[in-house]
């Protein structure tokens, strides 16, 4: 009797294996980037002696590739994760660093381009993402958005410090995805919209506020759904004439290689972007929904804005403002591909370029940044990116624990 249990034992152990073998080979190839440690530290390869002043045969090659007039450099390291990027009123940049439960001030007094330093803006947080300022009653106000709740704080911008923090909203616990990021509405709406992703990769959630980007007024009241269907709107932006709120969002895991695209949607209040029955320009899931009992559904739902590269985990989005670059550039669009884990050949880890022409019409996209991603693994992750108006970039990595700042040196007015 034993002998037959052994065999079964075995047979079963035999099938487990080949499987997680086959779902490996299938799904988790390209894993080893996002997940293993840089195979190089990229603040000492962007040290300002290894950008071309010594080019002598032993010198690591520049690692990365930037368009023509622009150059890169290390503004802030040895930050952890640094996730969000926001400048505060008096425009010192700021970054939320979920794992260490803080936010943090890059302030740079001497104005080198480099951060004289890493001031805790506020400490003891529960994994802070979002954050956006606003001024109310003349005072200046710090929204930060932990995983399950959202607090204003009086915000002192000469000592870089959140005080009496002021909880105005109950958000959802963080499932698959926790981050919580955050935009106003211009006015005179000056509504809150909050963006919360879903609690899985596909599935019905029991709870109305996940998967949805939702709306409050700046006291936390009238907290409702703005729109939904979304799986993962992780950032937001507001387009710099149409005023209307682009969010980057990333596709179900698990169909392949590509599929399904990951996306850019411009918000409607009210409506539906598909998931988790639906992705793209409202194509149907039949593996959720195999039946097809929502196939009808997905015809009433909002198509994609743009359809990118599939698993490329768009993030960070950011329009080019009006003044301060050249017409060549302005409200063209640059997005972070944090970049896959759930592909046999590894995508994205770069900063990409959306082009539009003067009306606003989508022209093509194209490398902005690329380099991160070697043969021997990943240098960084970009994440977040703030574009000012003199010509500069910040960008944010998780990966690497720097923050990037990004100089056109070719300005025209």
């Amino acid at each position: 009797m034993r002998k037959p249990l052994i065999i079964v034992s075995s047979l079963i152990v035999a099938a487990a294996l080949a499987w997680a073998g086959n779902f490996y080979w299938q799904h988790l190839r390209g894993l080893g980037p996002a997940v293993k440690g840089p195979p190089q530290d990229i603040a000492k390869l962007l040290a300002p002696e290894a950008d071309g002043a010594d080019k002598s045969p032993q010198k690591v090659p520049f690692p990365l590739k930037l368009p023509p007039g622009f150059t890169i450099s290390i503004f802030a390291k040895s930050l952890g994760s640094p996730r969000v990027l926001a400048q505060d009123p008096g425009g010192t940049l700021i970054a939320s660093i979920p794992a260490q439960g803080r936010v943090v001030a890059l302030p740079d007094k001497d104005q080198d381009g480099m951060a004289d330093a890493v001031v805790t803006v506020a400490q003891n947080l529960s994994r802070p993402h979002g954050m956006i300022f606003r001024q109310e009653g003349g005072k200046n106000k710090l929204y930060i958005a932990e995983v399950e709740q959202l607090a204003v704080y009086d915000y002192d911008e000469k000592n870089f410090q959140a005080t009496h923090k002021k909880k105005i909203l109950d958000l959802p616990g963080g499932g698959r995805h926790w981050t919580r990021t955050m935009v106003f509405l211009p006015p005179p709406d000056n509504r809150l919209l909050i963006s919360v992703g879903s609690s899985c990769d596909t599935c019905v959630e029991k709870d109305w506020r996940y998967a949805k980007v939702l709306s409050a007024n700046p006291d936390g009241s009238n907290f409702k759904v703005f729109s939904s269907g979304l799986r993962n709107a992780v950032f937001m932006a507001l387009h710099p004439l149409t005023k209307q709120v682009w969010v980057t969002e990333m596709g179900r895991d698990f169909l392949g290689d590509d599929l399904p695209p990951d996306e850019i949607n411009i918000l409607q209040e009210g409506k539906d972007y598909g998931w988790p029955y639906c992705y793209g320009k409202q194509i149907h899931d039949s593996q959720f929904d195999p039946k097809a009992a929502k196939k009808d559904f997905c015809k009433q739902t909002v198509p994609s804005y743009l359809d990118l590269q599939a698993h490329s985990a768009p993030l960070g989005l950011a329009f080019f403002p009006e003044t301060g670059w050249p017409q060549e550039y302005r409200h063209h669009l640059l997005v972070a591909f944090h970049g896959s884990w759930n592909r046999s050949v590894p995508t994205g880890y770069k900063v990409v370029r959306i082009k539009f022409d003067e009306k606003g019409n989508y022209l093509g996209i194209e490398d902005f940044i690329t380099g991160w991603l070697t043969g021997q693994g990943a240098l960084g992750r970009p994440v977040d990116l703030v574009i000012k108006s003199n010509g500069e970039i910040y960008i944010s990595d998780d990966k690497a624990g720097v923050v990037y700042r990004v100089v056109y040196n070719n300005m025209m007015k």
